[in-house]
């Protein structure tokens, strides 16, 4: 052939095989998948038999159903509304959803930590149908009322969440929603939702360069770690001066490594610039043991270790800028009705929360939460991809997607 071209080559008779081999399992597959979604589609139009709807109680609400619940979900016209009447069990709050917060809120991310503000918001937003893509955003927590018998919220320590957590409180009953702005003496336009609440500024902006803040949200509430999203081919212009170009002396660690994680954490860690806690009083050197917000002025952390790069970044404010709008990192699906960057952590919780990344993330624990196990199946696929549009249709009700898990995980 002409050019360096080369002679196609023929199939063999046994190649041939193979691929009419390979093509006949992709359809059985292709078959079966479309079989179980018409069983699926059948099943979720019929009400739930006994069998199902006691599994579906049990999933979400992890205990046994009455008999008058259960006749009234077996009275459902379909398993979905069945689901969402086991919602209303006190179990689901105080035992589920307190379960699923609590390892957001601490560092070893362990579901035995104590009660707090961070736990109990998020515990009250699902019983509220409170638009979950405002969690890293609202001016919002949930405190206790006074038939709690708690002493009342303070900024400065835990004692009413532990008071509830002792007395063994219905969260379900005893919770009210109220504003972070009027409790906690942080401005409305500095308030972001779950982010700063005392309970996560206990854990992430405690010490350190509030790099963790950053970490752990990106963990809990879009499902990425550090090393799953770090890009090598982002700026390095925004990497702040504590971070060494020449780790142990190899410029060439930084340039491979380092860099995938900085160039993209740091001008967006910037949003916490303001922020901190426990920070020591300067009048009284005494510690408050609450959040910090120093509005206009950056705080000290952002600016420890500057001779380890003096020509890196120096913070001068809480701007930031998401790096990983383009790139491989494009693929969390950022929302085209934001721009991308903008100023302190509210803005900051809201392109985070917009993101088809974070929806993924809820929805796809809330069904592992519920299914026992991953999504492994095409037919699961399709399952997630279908709760996810109705997340974001039924204005992120929590509350939805659980039913929803519930229901298709049910059995026959």
């Amino acid at each position: 052939m002409k050019n360096g071209m080369k002679q196609p080559i023929e199939p063999t008779a046994r190649q041939a095989r193979g691929s009419r081999r390979a093509l006949e399992r992709f359809m059985r597959k292709a078959a079966w998948a479309g079989a179980f979604a018409l069983a699926g589609a059948h099943a979720m139009a019929q009400a739930p038999s006994a069998d199902q709807a006691t599994r579906i109680y049990n999933r979400i609400a992890g205990v046994p159903p009455t008999a008058t619940v259960l006749s009234s979900m077996m009275a459902a016209p379909d398993p979905i509304t069945a689901a969402l009447i086991a919602t209303q069990d006190p179990a689901f709050y105080n035992n589920t959803i307190r379960n699923l917060a609590t390892p957001w809120t601490n560092r070893a991310q362990t579901v035995f930590a104590p009660l707090n503000d961070y736990t109990a918001t998020v515990v009250g937003m699902v019983r509220d149908d409170v638009p979950f893509n405002t969690l890293l955003s609202a001016d919002l927590v949930y405190v206790a009322d006074a038939a709690s018998g708690a002493p009342a919220y303070s900024p400065a320590n835990n004692d009413m969440y532990v008071a509830l957590d002792t007395n063994n409180v219905d969260l379900k009953a005893h919770l009210v929603s109220s504003t972070q702005s009027a409790l906690t003496g942080v401005p409305a336009a500095a308030t972001a939702g779950v982010l700063t609440t005392r309970g996560a500024a206990s854990a992430f902006f405690i010490n350190g360069t509030n790099r963790a803040m950053y970490r752990f949200t990106m963990m809990n509430h879009l499902c990425s770690d550090l090393g799953t999203i770090m890009d090598i081919t982002r700026p390095p212009d925004r990497i702040r001066q504590d971070v060494t170009r020449s780790p142990g002396g190899v410029s060439t660690l930084f340039l491979t490594n380092c860099i995938g994680c900085h160039s993209g954490m740091d001008p967006m860690a910037q949003a916490f610039a303001y922020y901190n806690f426990n920070n020591t009083d300067p009048t009284t050197a005494a510690t408050t043991g609450q959040i910090v917000y120093s509005a206009g002025q950056v705080q000290p952390k952002y600016h420890i270790n500057a001779t380890n790069f003096p020509q890196g970044f120096s913070t001068p404010d809480d701007s930031w800028i998401n790096r990983f709008r383009a790139g491989p990192n494009e693929i969390m699906g950022w929302s085209a009705a934001l721009p991308g960057t903008g100023n302190g952590a509210k803005s900051l919780g809201q392109e985070l929360a917009a993101s088809a990344a974070f929806a993924s993330c809820q929805v796809t624990r809330v069904f592992k939460d519920v299914c026992f196990r991953a999504p492994n199946t095409a037919a699961d696929t399709a399952q997630i991809s279908s709760m996810i549009a109705s997340f974001q249709s039924h204005n992120y009700s929590l509350r939805q997607v659980f039913a929803e898990g519930a229901a298709y995980c049910m059995g026959n």
